[in-house]
């Protein structure tokens, strides 16, 4: 993925993937508040990130992937309150494209996922 873990990540748990047609990558880990905003700056975000309120799937009756769930971790799309959005949607042809989803945990913890496609 190519992104640099801050040393103040905890609890990390990446999953590899082998696919069809791509192969996908999944990164967590949790992260203070207080180092949230240096790690979104080094991932020279294509455009700003958005805020939901409400899960993904909520009210319309679809079903979220979960690949999220092979970690051990709740799906993003499952959460209310997350803040997402593509990091790269090229990435100089490294990466196919590389997402981000962010949800607060308790007052001063996050979780990060991170999901991207080779």
């Amino acid at each position: 993925m190519r992104v640099k873990i801050p040393a103040a990540a905890a609890d990390l748990r990446a999953a590899y993937q082998r696919g069809f047609q791509s192969d996908n990558m999944l990164l967590a880990f949790t992260l203070p508040k207080s180092d949230m905003n240096a790690f979104i700056e080094t991932l020279n975000l294509e455009v700003p990130l958005t805020h939901r309120d409400t899960p993904v799937n909520s009210g319309n009756g679809d079903t979220p992937t979960t690949p999220f769930a092979h970690l051990g971790l709740q799906e993003p799309d499952t959460l209310s309150d997350v803040t997402e959005g593509p990091v790269c949607t090229d990435c100089d042809g490294e990466l196919e494209w590389l997402n981000i989803a962010v949800h607060p945990i308790d007052t001063e913890r996050n979780q990060v996922y991170l999901s991207g496609a080779i």
